[in-house]
């Protein structure tokens, strides 16, 4: 079994910072890809950024240049530091990850999200 647990969002105003983290664990072998989604209310799911195991980065259009993803393999987390951040950027926040599990098995888990609200 493997758990992915999204934390760091919060109530924050427009301009300011956040720091989401992803941690996953579990019978893991090693984690490929991993990404970062939202979702507004009544819109739907964003991408927002992904990572490769080897730090390959790609950002949606809306986040390019405030927004950097990064990971940690040797804890199997992934982080998102949210700057400039805009009444917009509101939603929950979700991770992914391509997991390779102890059996050799490729996976897709992901989290319950965490909530990021920005006020203006």
């Amino acid at each position: 079994q493997v758990q992915v647990v999204e934390s760091g969002g919060g109530l924050v105003q427009a301009g300011g910072s956040l720091r989401l983290s992803c941690a996953a664990s579990g019978s893991i072998r090693r984690i490929n890809d991993m990404g970062w989604y939202r979702q507004a209310p009544g819109k739907q799911r964003e991408f927002v950024a992904s990572i490769s195991s080897g730090g390959t980065t790609d950002y949606g259009d809306s986040v390019k240049g405030r927004f950097t993803i990064s990971r940690d393999n040797a804890k199997n987390t992934m982080y998102l530091q949210m700057n400039s951040l805009k009444p917009e950027d509101t939603g929950v926040y979700y991770c992914n990850a391509q997991v390779v599990i102890t059996s050799g098995a490729l996976h897709l888990y992901g989290g319950q999200g965490t909530q990021v609200t920005v006020s203006s």
